[in-house]
Order: C-alpha cells, then structure tokens, then sequence
C-alpha cells in the first residue's frame, strides 16, 4: 500500500510570521478579505494549522483569493500543492520549487539519531540579516541589498521571509526556499522589486549555495541570478543569525530597515 507523505507548508507558515501575526489573527484577517472581496468566507484557527501541516494541501478559490490579498503574494508562491488549471506563470516564467526531502519508513535505531538531528537544525530558526552584492551594468557599480528575515525550519528545510518595512530598498519582499545538508545550504531565491523603483517591479529570482560556519551563526556564499541583457550573473551572499526569537517582539523591533 503506498501513502503520500505529509509535508508541512513551511512557506506559508513563514510568511504569517514575517505578517507578525498568530494563526488565530490569520484567520480573521482571511476572513476580513473574503468579506472585502464579497466572497464570505469560514476561515478558522484551525483551517490555517492544517495548510501549515500539509494536511490540507489545496485552498479552495474563495480561500486562495483571500489568502492572496492578506499576503500580497499569488496563491502558488505560498507553498500549496495547486491543481494545473489553477496554477498560474508568470511573465518571467517564475514557479514553484519543490526541494522536499525523500520521506520513507525509518527504523526504531535511527528514530534517536533523527530527533538529534532535528534538535540540532531548530538552531536554525530566528531572525537573521541578509546581505548581498550585485553589480549593475547600467549605472556601473555595485550595490549591496539587505533584509530582515524571520528563518523557519521543518527537518532540513529551510524557509526565510523577509520582514515588513525590513529591506534596504522598500518595498521588495525577499523570500528563500532551501534545503540544508551538515553544513551546505542550497536553494532558491525571489525577490519582488518595488514598483515605483529603479527596477519598475520586475520579479528577480535565482539560485543560492550557502557554507555554515560552525558556530551556526552566519551562512555565507554565493547567488546566481539572470540579467537584463539575458545574461547570468552572480555575486556574495550572506545570512547573519541576529536573533533566536521568533516571538512578536522580536520580530516587531526588526521590521525595520537594516541599518
């Protein structure tokens, strides 16, 4: 008999704490924007701990719309399974990343090494400073953009959503998807460009390759990116561990812009 294995929504969990909100204040702001949209809605505490879950992997229309006036954010960047017809491209051919580790049975001697593991990864989890560098071709020098991001962790996954107001340049949302491997961090990047901004809103994104230090403290490599002259480009990244918390106040004294 095969089962399908249960993956928590690691980015949607991660987005409603970058909101600063708890699952119950979720809820009511779904419920608020169903009401706005004339679309009612019965968004719940516990509908929201079950998107998180991954129990339930698909919002129904009424849900996905309400969902995406709270974040900001298109229903298929928030880590649902969609159905095809729902799913959406972008102009810049931006989608999904899947980078889920194998799930399998594991033995009652590797339960004990597992939970370590587990306990170990946590570590992971608070806020950090982003950092990188990229040089642009146009005005010929390079520029450096920083973010607050709250850090969730589920196993080897790592989620990272940048803080409201915490960016160097406003208005543009950070969001990295990754995967760690002892002390290699691999994944993906998105970044949403302000509107009224040097780069007119254009949606960048890219891939990233990261080396823990072993104080697990600051992570620190390297990004690759397209350009506008469909090129590709690369440049330095690093994520520096400020805070353990998670709680609202913390994350409150750091939606701010990095000094």
């Amino acid at each position: 008999m095969t089962t399908t294995a249960v993956v928590p929504n690691d980015v949607l969990r991660a987005v409603r704490i970058g909101l600063r909100m708890s699952q119950d204040d979720f809820a009511k702001a779904i419920r608020r924007a169903g009401a706005e949209l004339g679309e009612p809605n019965e968004a719940s505490k516990r509908l929201v701990q079950r998107w998180e879950a991954g129990t339930s992997k698909t919002p129904r229309g009424v849900y996905a719309r309400a969902l995406e006036r709270v974040t900001g954010r298109p229903v298929e960047a928030l880590g649902f399974t969609l159905p095809v017809p729902m799913a959406r491209v972008h102009a810049d051919g931006t989608g999904g990343h899947d980078m889920d580790a194998g799930a399998g049975g594991v033995t009652s001697a590797a339960v004990g090494a597992q939970t370590a593991a587990r306990a170990a990864a946590e570590a992971f989890s608070g806020v950090w400073l982003s950092r990188y560098e990229f040089y642009s071709s146009s005005r010929a020098e390079t520029y450096e953009g920083k973010h607050y991001v709250v850090l969730v962790q589920h196993g080897n996954r790592l989620t990272a959503q940048s803080l409201p107001g915490a960016s160097s340049n406003p208005d543009s949302p950070l969001t990295l998807d990754l995967t760690v491997d002892r002390n290699v961090v691999t994944g993906s990047w998105v970044e949403q460009t302000a509107s009224d901004g040097y780069y007119n809103g254009a949606r960048y994104h890219g891939a990233i390759q990261l080396l823990v230090e072993p104080t697990g403290r600051r992570m620190a490599g390297k990004w690759v990116g397209f350009g506008k002259d469909f090129d590709v480009n690369t440049g330095p990244w690093e994520l520096r561990l400020v805070d353990r918390s998670t709680s609202k106040a913390a994350l409150e004294q750091y939606s701010r812009a990095p000094e």
